[in-house]
């Protein structure tokens, strides 16, 4: 074998050891969309190609139809579309219904390509292209103009092959586990009764509120919602208006907490002019303004006694007073009330009528905190993230794992409020900076903290963090590293274990003898 030779075949050999070896870290990948990113830009690499196309599609996909996942390398912008829909789907429709790799040194002058529109238009030349898993494929890979002279090598077609291959078991189960993930979600059924659209939620706790939802919305009973601040009840009032008869009547929406107590009566019932110094004219209430749909009254907690004395006789009769009338009127509307007091402790203190607690309390839904519906974070931050960018026109983004991993494991004491805030900031910074990755700091500015930083230097969100990888981290120890024991032990799911291991970066010390 001569010294060239040699070389030719060690050179072989380093290429296919680097292809393998990378191969295996993609396998550390849980998400789809940056495994087929990152697998793209690798054989692109590998093979020094100028542009690279790889689309995989699903089980429900059609054949050759539209991939449900296609992503582009070496394309310009508007490439990208032509791409996906046109350009040479000819060749890729063969490697898909062939089963085989289709090689060609010119599809503009290859007989069995040459007559298709898209080879013409677009001026193929070099094309190597190989379907990404058998019987049927699970997708497919396309390159586009070769790494020597514009051709494609043998040893070109064996790692497309090698890499093709080695893609497909890799996306495999992920696949599975976003169907597994589809299928399990328990909202899905109610979704399809009800419409619910931006409201984002497959977790169990999620799925028992939307239930009740389903079940009282065409009710014209009272509703009291309660839960935490921040937990989304206005949300779920309007999803029971708008699925309910009294849909697409006005929905009015009363923050009884952020109006002075003089103002609140005037602002729900009205006034005649001269009934107050500052009424020169008729001032239309909010009751009247909801008649024949829904009034939706927040923070009910803090309504002043003669207010609740007021809205008592609306609920009991219907009618109701405006400021300086001596005649009732009569008020077509539903209520629905939300707070986040303990109605029962304010009963008990007399800050709260009891037999108005009795009337909101017709029928009550609980909406459950963050930390219940944990499941939810990711879909919400990509929500959130994904309406802030359309809302003021910023590039589209992506939240890296770790962020998703640590917002999974934080507290939010404000809940889904505080979740959208900290994603909004964090988008806002990106785009500052002109990045399209929102990583964990985005997110938790201070969730790098010095280890000598003492309790008077911890935000609250900080110190929270750090007792809890302390107390994970201790009963782990004590259970000899049995997640299962410790799940148990501090009353936690064993995958919110397992994700708080991962966040936290705990790994188990080998002093075991």
């Amino acid at each position: 074998m001569t010294s060239s030779v040699a070389d030719g075949e060690r050179d072989k050999l380093t290429i296919e050891h680097e292809l393998y070896r990378r191969l295996l870290t993609l396998g550390r990948e849980q998400e789809l969309s940056p495994l087929l990113h990152d697998a793209l830009a690798l054989i692109v690499e590998i093979t020094g190609v100028l542009q690279g196309y790889l689309e995989l599609y699903d089980d429900d996909d059609e054949p050759c139809g539209r991939p449900r996942w296609g992503i582009a390398h070496g394309f310009s912008d508007s490439e990208i579309d032509v791409v996906r829909s046109a350009i040479s789907r000819g060749i890729i429709a063969e490697a898909v219904a062939s089963g085989t790799t289709i090689v060609t040194p010119s599809a503009l002058l290859d007989p069995r390509f040459q007559a298709r529109e898209s080879v013409r238009l677009s001026r193929i030349g070099a094309v190597l292209c190989t379907p990404v898993g058998q019987d049927p494929p699970r997708g497919v890979l396309y390159l586009q103009g070769g790494s020597k002279e514009g051709l494609f090598s043998e040893a070109d077609r064996e790692r497309a092959e090698i890499f093709a291959h080695h893609l497909a078991r890799l996306v495999d189960p992920l696949l599975a586990e976003q169907r597994r993930e589809q299928h399990d979600d328990p909202t899905l059924a109610l979704r399809s009764v009800i419409r619910v659209p931006g409201v984002i939620g497959r977790s169990p706790a999620f799925a028992a509120v939307l239930k009740e939802v389903s079940v009282f919305a065409p009710l014209g009973a009272t509703v009291l919602l309660t839960g935490q601040s921040g937990t989304g009840k206005s949300v779920l009032a309007r999803a029971m208006h708008d699925n309910g008869p009294r849909a697409g009547k006005p929905f009015i929406e009363v923050n009884c907490g952020a109006l002075p107590e003089t103002l609140l009566e005037n602002e729900l019932f009205g006034a005649l002019p001269g009934a107050h110094s500052t009424a020169a004219q008729r001032i239309k209430g909010k009751v009247a303004a909801a008649d024949g749909g829904t009034l939706f009254l927040d923070e009910i907690g803090v309504l002043p006694l003669a207010a609740q004395s007021k809205l008592l006789h609306l609920l009991q009769s219907k009618q109701y007073f405006p400021l300086g009338s001596s005649t009732s009127i009569t008020a077509d509307v539903r209520i629905i009330a939300a707070t986040n007091a303990d109605l029962k402790l304010a009963v008990s203190e007399k800050t709260f009528r009891e037999d108005l607690f009795y009337r909101l309390q017709v029928l009550t839904i609980r909406a459950p905190t963050l930390a219940e519906r944990r499941e939810d974070i990711p879909d919400l931050m990509r929500f959130f993230c994904s309406r802030v960018c359309s809302h003021d026109a910023f590039a589209s983004m992506e939240i890296s794992r770790d962020a998703i991993r640590l917002a999974q494991a934080a507290e939010w004491p404000g809940n889904v409020r505080q979740l959208e805030n900290a994603i909004e900031r964090a988008v806002v910074r990106c785009a500052s900076e002109q990045r399209a990755v929102i990583e964990r700091t985005d997110v938790f500015p201070d969730a790098d903290v010095p280890t000598n930083a003492g309790p008077a230097d911890l935000t609250f969100q900080a110190a929270t963090r750090r007792f809890q990888e302390g107390l994970i981290r201790r009963v782990l120890e004590e259970t000899n590293w049995n997640v299962a024991e410790t799940a148990g032990r501090l009353d936690l799911t064993r995958s919110h274990v397992y994700n708080l291991i991962r966040v936290f970066g705990l790994a188990r010390s080998d002093n075991r003898m």
